[in-house]
């Protein structure tokens, strides 16, 4: 039975939290498995962080949450410790608890998406990237395409000195990898990325130079709704091989399972 007065308890925290995936699809999880956990989607006005953030700490029966826009580095900023992936760009999608109480932080953004194309066969190494978008989703996309051996990235954002910044961070990290803020235009590159909630709403503009797409690119759009986006639906039409957003959820949902060991394959506490 689920839900009863021992249950696992995680959250899903975004605000507006209205169009998270997350519990709907780890709430299925633990029903085929028969688990006794649930997880709820939860938010606060921005303002109220700090409140809801205590009571949450409070609540002892809260075992991970899930993080989205705008919460990841504030979130973070609560954590007493994480793994490199989010502490080398300051910013956390899925936290636990640990024994004594306190959070680790941990980030499968760039994990899942690096996961979900390396599931249909695509090698990073040497290939040239544009990415469009140097938020919390996008920085960790950038770091482990670096760390995935891409040999040369070109890094845009609305933001043009978030964009220098980051690339400069993962630079020093890998500087194998030549990543530089740029253009977003693709001319010349192998993979072209989306990492911007630019395309979820009709009407949005382009996040990038589509006129210069080409036969032969690998182009991936981050967002989950619309499945297939303006950008990928240009990009089909001009034979680039395209690849949707819901295969990089479908892959942190695997990392954040084992993260949160759902299954309590590790001994229980508290």
């Amino acid at each position: 039975m689920r839900g009863t007065g021992k249950a696992d308890v995680f959250v899903m925290l975004a605000h507006p939290v209205g169009h998270a995936k997350s519990p709907g699809i780890f709430n299925e999880i633990f029903e085929a498995k028969g688990l006794d956990s649930l997880m709820v989607p939860l938010t606060c006005r921005p303002e109220d962080f700090e409140t809801f953030w205590a009571g949450l700490t409070a609540a002892e029966n809260i075992r991970g949450v899930i993080i989205s826009v705008p919460y990841k580095t504030a979130v973070y900023g609560k954590c007493a410790g994480g793994h490199d992936r989010a502490v080398r760009v300051e910013s956390a999608n899925s936290v636990r608890r640990l024994p004594d109480g306190t959070w680790y932080a941990d980030n499968f953004d760039g994990v899942g998406f690096i996961d979900s194309l390396r599931a249909h066969s695509y090698d990073f190494t040497g290939k040239r990237v544009l990415q469009v978008g140097a938020g919390g989703a996008g920085s960790s996309i950038a770091y482990c395409l670096a760390e995935a051996g891409a040999a040369e990235i070109r890094l845009n954002d609305v933001d043009r000195e978030r964009a220098a910044y980051l690339a400069a961070l993962v630079a020093k990290a890998f500087p194998s990898c030549a990543i530089v803020a740029g253009e977003p235009d693709p001319s010349g590159m192998d993979l072209v990325v989306n990492a911007t909630p630019i395309g979820m709403h009709t009407g949005d503009a382009l996040p990038l130079d589509t006129s210069k797409l080409a036969s032969g690119m690998t182009v991936v759009d981050i967002i989950m709704e619309p499945a297939e986006t303006e950008l990928l639906r240009i990009a089909k039409e001009k034979g680039c091989r395209v690849h949707y957003g819901r295969p990089m959820m479908d892959f942190q949902v695997k990392g954040m399972s084992e993260f949160f060991d759902i299954e309590r394959t590790e001994p229980r506490h508290g």
